[in-house]
């Protein structure tokens, strides 16, 4: 529950200070004044300008110290040389909240983040909270008050919603609400966050959580900063029936950060931002206009059960372009049942039992789209409907949008992808609440987020073994284990490892079932195969000792100065197939599991999932359900099943890792975990650890 006299000063304060606001009507400094009056704030103004002494009306003062007391809200507009005194002017006057418009700050590198970090340190220590640097202000259309300096708010009237809005881009934040207009989609308040310096994102959402008008809330994302306030906002809402949805930038990332394991290599930023998503019950889109329907398509809707779609259409073409995205989505498009066919010839009306209910255009009719609708939308096979209008929503919408209309409100989601430019029919969808499209890119991105809507996920408890493997960890003597050490980590953690010993010199023997592995024991050789340290199917002991001087004079050619431990000597292990078990820490999300297939070329194919960990060992089923490459370990084609369960187990078991105390591993990976067939679990047979 947030503070409800805080969260007052941030969206609603009676009375605010215009630091830096200018007595000409044309400077954009002058702007928040201008829109505080035409949009209607009755609350108290107070411009804070130190050389007129009134602007556009309003009596000014010289600075915060001059001014009356009771100011909530001060929005800070000067040069950014001049924040930290007004900052410092603030907790005099004992103002409980500022949004920095100013910029120079961490934004412009390593003088303007220390000068930021300068401002958040007085701020706290005299009980003021920010917004900003390099930030828009807010928004509350229901106040209303619209204390920001977006141009957008030139607009004449803003329409009241109740969707709640958290950008960390101001211009996006305008962008948005001028997008909503025109499409009749109000908001209830809007956030500019900025350089999120103190309030972050995630204490947005919750104030919004407890927002009387927000329903919903979109947040526009350019990275994640402190996903546990996040995480924790996600859940209230969820708790609360109300939903997210985040676009957020950085789908296509031009490098990936340098990495030493295939699992560093394999995923980004943005694929741990996707497991942060889903863990935590929020729907992400890519594009606006998906975005700005989800309200419609949201409304009263909760995760679905599963991920069938009934799709109707007066145009195959039309419904093809949306429904061959779906299909790129991974969404099953499904029939009409028997019942609902039986129940339509009833009324005269036929359709075939085919994945698109295409009525062609004889079924542009009112007595034809209205009982065929009305059945999708009651009956249980589907989990949404997709409703495809041709030609006819340009000029004649009573055939088939006035029957969508009155099907509302819909028992369940509902979309509409209208295949011409038809704003008279979009204008009649939007203001009976229905979603509907213009593009098919848009629709099935929408339709997308929501089948792949999850409610939040409490992470598993940590397994027993962690304790011993956080002690194995603490007598590490380099920043990289051996796979020895390493596999004993894992096997503490509950991953089973193949059977090992260590030859400290060619000469010994091993009491090892043949055939062996040979592979080179060092903290310094990352990939042992590209070093030649590696030899597999070894017959007997003879040749093994001959493999380790092989093995040990190659290792000595490539990489002369690495440390050796001794040859590690590894019962062959065979099995159904191969996969890659990676850890990583991420940056913005923090610890997350990586499933794939495995082998050498693991990162090239980029077939993996990705979770934040830990995952519990029904997810884990999820991971190796998500991962095309596993097919033939599901039992593709007749093909004889893995062992499925412990595939699991061992995932959930690996990604414990995330639970040791006082964790210091960078990345963590098997690679590969040998599967093999049903009950004949699997082993781990090679290890790598990567400490911070």
């Amino acid at each position: 529950m947030t503070d409800s006299k805080f969260a007052r000063a941030l969206l609603a304060p009676q009375c605010v200070a215009l630091v830096g606001a200018s007595a000409d009507i044309k400077k954009n400094t002058a702007r928040p004044q201008r829109y505080l009056r035409s949009h209607g704030y009755t609350g108290t103004i107070i411009p804070i300008n130190n050389t007129a002494p009134e602007c556009l009306g309003e009596q000014a003062y010289p600075s915060l110290d001059e001014a009356p007391d009771g100011i909530e809200h001060a929005l800070v507009m000067v040069p950014g040389k001049y924040v930290l005194g007004v900052i410092e002017q603030c907790v005099r006057k004992k103002i409980p909240m500022a949004s920095i418009y100013s910029d120079g700050f961490a934004e412009t590198g390593d003088e303007g983040r220390k000068l930021q970090e300068q401002l958040v340190s007085i701020a706290r220590a005299g009980g003021l909270r920010l917004t900003g640097p390099n930030c828009m202000g807010m928004v509350n259309t229901h106040m209303p008050c619209a204390l920001s300096i977006n141009a957008v708010l030139d607009i004449d009237k803003l329409i009241k919603g109740r969707v709640g809005l958290v950008s960390q881009s101001g211009s996006v934040m305008g962008a948005l609400l001028s997008r909503g207009q025109a499409r009749g989609v109000g908001f209830s308040k809007l956030v500019s966050v900025g350089n999120e310096c103190d309030l972050s994102v995630g204490e947005i959402v919750d104030i919004l959580v407890d927002d009387a008008d927000t329903d919903m809330i979109l947040m526009f994302l350019e990275t994640i900063r402190q996903p546990e306030l996040l995480a924790r906002a996600a859940l209230r809402a969820h708790q609360a029936g109300k939903p997210i949805v985040a676009y957020k930038l950085g789908r296509s990332e031009v490098a990936r950060e340098l990495a030493a394991s295939h699992t560093g290599a394999m995923t980004g930023s943005d694929d741990s931002a996707n497991a942060f998503f889903r863990r935590n019950g929020i729907m992400r889109v890519d594009t606006l206009e998906a975005m700005i329907e989800a309200p419609q398509l949201l409304a009263r809707a909760k995760p679905p059960k599963g991920r069938r779609i009934a799709v109707l259409t007066t145009t195959g073409g039309g419904a093809a372009m949306v429904v061959d995205n779906l299909g790129r989505l991974g969404l099953d498009v499904v029939p009409p049942t028997d019942r609902i066919i039986e129940n339509l010839a009833a009324k005269n009306i036929h359709i075939h039992k085919a994945a698109l209910t295409d009525l062609t255009m004889a079924g542009t009719r009112k007595e034809i789209y209205s009982p065929v609708i009305d059945e999708l939308l009651r009956s249980d096979h589907c989990d949404a409907v997709l409703a495809v209008v041709g030609s006819s929503s340009q000029f004649h919408p009573q055939h088939a949008v006035e029957p969508i209309v009155e099907a509302m409100p819909a028992p369940k989601p509902l979309a509409v992808f209208l295949v011409p430019d038809a704003p008279r029919s979009l204008e009649i969808l939007h203001a009976a609440g229905v979603a509907a499209y213009r593009t098919p890119e848009s629709c099935a991105d929408a339709l997308a987020a929501y089948f792949n809507w999850r409610e939040p996920l409490a992470a598993p408890l940590s397994g027993a073994g962690t304790v011993e493997a956080a002690q194995l960890l603490a007598k590490a003597a380099s920043r990289q284990l051996n796979e020895h050490a390493a596999c004993e980590v894992f096997s503490k953690l509950g991953v089973p490892v193949a059977r090992t010993r260590i030859m400290t010199s060619p000469d010994e023997t091993v009491d090892l079932q043949f055939p062996v592995v040979a592979k080179i024991l060092s903290p310094d050789i990352l990939h042992k195969t590209e070093a030649g340290g590696v030899e597999l199917g070894i017959p007997d002991g003879d040749m093994l000792g001959k493999a380790a001087r092989r093995i040990l004079e190659r290792v000595k050619t490539a990489q002369p100065a690495a440390k050796i431990d001794g040859i590690l000597v590894q019962e062959m292990k065979r099995g159904r197939g191969e996969v890659i078990l990676g850890y990583k820490r991420d940056p913005q999300v923090g610890p997350v599991v990586v499933l794939g297939v495995g082998g050498t070329l693991a990162e090239i194919y980029r077939d993996f999932c990705v979770r934040l960990a830990p995952v519990s060992v029904d997810e884990a089923h999820e991971m190796i359900e998500q991962v095309k490459g596993l097919a033939p370990l599901r039992g593709y084609r007749g093909q004889a099943k893995g062992d499925l369960e412990a595939l699991a187990q061992a995932v959930a078991a690996f990604s414990t890792l995330a639970s040791l105390q006082e964790n210091p591993i960078a990345e963590a990976e098997i690679n590969p975990l040998i599967v093999g067939a049903q009950g004949e679990g699997v082993a781990a047979v090679d290890g790598l650890i990567l400490l911070g």
